[in-house]
């Protein structure tokens, strides 16, 4: 996953962290900020696991985001295309 990616695209990429870990406050999503130790750190607090735990699950959660795309990123060239992600309110 690129993280630089995320950073620059918190606002659309956050829906996914709320879904993923519900129990991080909006509060706790903003000073994340799309900083992967940062998300590492609140899921620790948030759900009481160890720090090695919340970095198995970002990893996790990273394998299943990994190609995400901005919405507004221009389409991939080549012969494959990727279906077109749907955003949750």
């Amino acid at each position: 996953m690129n993280w630089d990616r995320v950073v620059g695209n918190w606002k659309q990429f956050k829906g996914n962290v709320k879904e993923h870990w519900g129990r991080l406050t909006d509060d706790q999503i903003d000073v994340i900020a799309g900083r992967r130790d940062q998300l590492a750190g609140k899921i620790q607090e948030a759900y009481g696991i160890s720090k090695d735990e919340a970095e198995r699950q970002v990893s996790s959660f990273e394998e299943r985001f990994g190609d995400w795309k901005p919405d507004d990123a221009p389409p991939a060239t080549g012969t494959h295309s990727r279906p077109q992600q749907t955003r949750r309110n």
